[in-house]
């Protein structure tokens, strides 16, 4: 595995983890990254970019590590897969490899807005939450008109999903979930692709006065023509990770999540 990281030393503040996978982002990944730089946290809060490039065939590594050099200050780590293992498998490096007081899930494209990042962590600075989910489907924020067969779909796992888990959640497949960094080191993860979402949701269920908060965010949608990826195979693999970590594994400890 290829890495290109230099952490801060005798850091002073808190520290959020932005867990980046990315697989053929070519045209999306500076400009993320600009507004991830840009973007200014709650309480003095440090920022540490983690990419995980999950073996792009197009020009991402080289705009990477070209951002990296012309934006020095600013924190990056970047490792790369040798060879293309999914999306999931891309997000347990970059957990692994976090050093942050929390973590986030940040998708390469531009549907999700860093500058929201600051309403997510406000449960944590309160301190009442363990994990917060950004939500699409609350709050008046703005959203793209996209797919109704999408919109149902992921409203559909949702309720799935809260059907087992005993959550009522609004929106489980969203990008945006922040996490106590311990806690999250601490589950054991398997999904390598589209599995990570109804996965990482039915394990932290299980885990004994866990606090879960959901914060209302915008949602910028891309069509497949922008390069969306997910399609409909991923939603019955994730129906699938639905039952295979609630129903199939309803007696297994949290020690063993």
């Amino acid at each position: 595995m290829i890495q290109v990281c230099m952490s801060s030393i005798n850091r002073r503040f808190k520290k959020l983890s932005i867990v980046i996978p990315v697989y053929n982002e070519e045209n999306s990944i500076a400009l993320l990254l600009n507004k991830i730089n840009n973007c200014t946290l709650p309480d003095a809060i440090e920022k540490e970019v983690i990419i995980v490039n999950d073996c792009s065939t197009d020009r991402t590594a080289d705009i990477i590590l070209a951002y990296k050099l012309q934006n020095p200050t600013q924190l990056i780590c970047y490792y790369e897969h040798e060879k293309n293992l999914g999306k999931g498998a891309a997000i347990h490096t970059a957990i692994s490899k976090a050093t942050g007081d929390y973590i986030i899930i940040q998708d390469a494209d531009l549907e999700y807005n860093p500058n929201e990042y600051g309403a997510l962590l406000q449960p944590f600075i309160d301190g009442v939450a363990d994990v917060v989910y950004g939500s699409r489907f609350m709050g008046s924020k703005p959203h793209r008109i996209l797919f109704f067969w999408h919109t149902i779909g992921n409203k559909l796992l949702t309720f799935i999903s809260n059907l087992f888990t005993n959550l009522n959640l609004t929106d489980m497949e969203t990008c945006y979930k922040l996490f106590d960094a311990k806690l999250l080191k601490s589950i054991k993860l398997q999904e390598k692709r589209f599995g990570f979402e109804p996965e990482i949701t039915a394990k932290i269920a299980r885990i004994p006065k866990i606090r879960i908060y959901e914060v209302g965010i915008s949602y910028y949608g891309r069509t497949y023509e922008d390069g969306k990826k997910i399609g409909l195979k991923d939603a019955f693999r994730a129906l699938y990770c639905i039952f295979k970590y609630t129903v199939f594994s309803k007696f297994t400890t949290k020690n063993n999540a």
